[in-house]
């Protein structure tokens, strides 16, 4: 079984998700097709085929998320430090076209988000910059062509 990367909070947050969806949302959908059940023929009732529908949702997601947690390798970027770009690194770059600064944490497939500035470990950004330490350039192949980044700073928090 392959491991994942991921950190404590995303960890927390699928953890979070799989209980509310058993706590939640699959008592909610069993309650939904026993009402369903009542109003008799199944065969031509909506309510009872939207509600299977849900159930078959909810069963796959939280297949999904247990086999994630139980694959996922958590690691606290707290006890991480130095200046080398690692997994959990918040990483602040200098796009050296436009001088402009910005900044990415490098984070598990499931907790990317690059509205929020993290970026998967699996991203062309994230894998050109693992193992570069700071005052490194970084050449990212991006779908407007290649760019080049240097890195400012790297740290852990």
């Amino acid at each position: 079984m392959q491991r994942t990367p991921m950190t404590a909070e995303g960890h927390a947050a699928l953890d979070a998700e799989l209980k509310h969806l058993k706590s939640v949302e699959r008592p909610a959908v069993i309650a939904a097709i026993a009402e369903a059940r009542e109003h008799g023929d199944l065969s031509e009732n909506a309510e009872y085929h939207a509600a299977k529908e849900k159930q078959s949702f909810i069963e796959g997601r939280v297949a999904e998320l247990e086999d994630k947690l139980a694959r996922a390798e958590v690691i606290d970027v707290t006890k991480l430090k130095g200046d080398k770009v690692v997994f959990g690194a918040t990483v602040t770059l200098i796009d050296a076209d436009t001088e402009k600064e910005v900044t990415y944490r490098i984070v598990g497939e499931d907790e990317a988000d690059i509205a929020k500035g993290k970026v998967s470990i699996q991203s062309p950004i994230a894998r050109a910059l693992i193992g570069k330490t700071v005052g490194d350039e970084a050449e990212v192949a991006a779908p407007g062509g290649a760019r080049v980044y240097e890195i400012e700073n790297v740290e852990f928090k």
